[in-house]
């Protein structure tokens, strides 16, 4: 589950990549929508569940990807990022600023963690998608197409790998275990 779960990421980076190095930014983004269609199915028939998140990923992204082919614009295939992680951005810091856990919503049923340890990584999280879509926004408006896509998958995807190992001391000490005899 594991290596799909990889694969579900890195796939779809890797069709971004190769398509626009071969071809086009709409390449590209094609491939990579095909790409991550084909994971979300065989997650589907591994798991025999759907990946809610994953399925709506891919809508979208199909979506933006086809109003980018339809115009002839690839500014849609480049602010995708920004509008997700500022969503996400704006659902865990408005939940944090609450006093609520709205990581916990998202991941609660794979992880058991403090109700602290999940406002804490909410507030990490919040602030570090935060950044991405500055950094987005910067990326779109100052590189190429290719520089975009290079800056998205050799700055950005390392970045937030780097962030997300930053994160497994607190997930590790906010675990709750099961017995905690054994």
């Amino acid at each position: 589950m594991r290596l799909l779960s990889m694969a579900s990421e890195i796939l779809p980076l890797g069709a971004l990549f190769i398509g626009t190095h071969y071809g086009s930014i709409f390449i590209g983004a094609s491939a990579s929508v095909v790409t991550a269609g084909i994971v979300v199915l065989i997650t589907r028939l591994t798991e025999q569940r759907w990946a809610h998140f994953a399925v709506f990923s891919v809508l979208v992204s199909c979506l933006f990807t086809a109003c980018a082919l339809i115009f002839g614009d690839s500014l849609f295939i480049k602010i995708q990022p920004s509008l997700f992680n500022g969503l996400f951005a704006l659902i865990l810091l408005a939940g944090w600023f609450r006093n609520i856990a709205m990581m916990k919503l998202f991941f609660g049923a794979q992880f058991s963690l403090t109700e602290r340890t999940w406002l804490t990584l909410s507030g990490r999280w919040g602030w570090f998608f935060l950044s991405l879509v500055i950094a987005n926004e910067w990326a779109w408006r100052s590189l190429t197409d290719t520089g975009w896509v290079n800056f998205k998958i050799f700055v950005v995807t390392p970045i937030t790998a780097l962030f997300m190992l930053a994160q497994l001391p607190i997930t590790l000490r906010g675990r709750i275990q099961d017995n905690p005899d054994r």
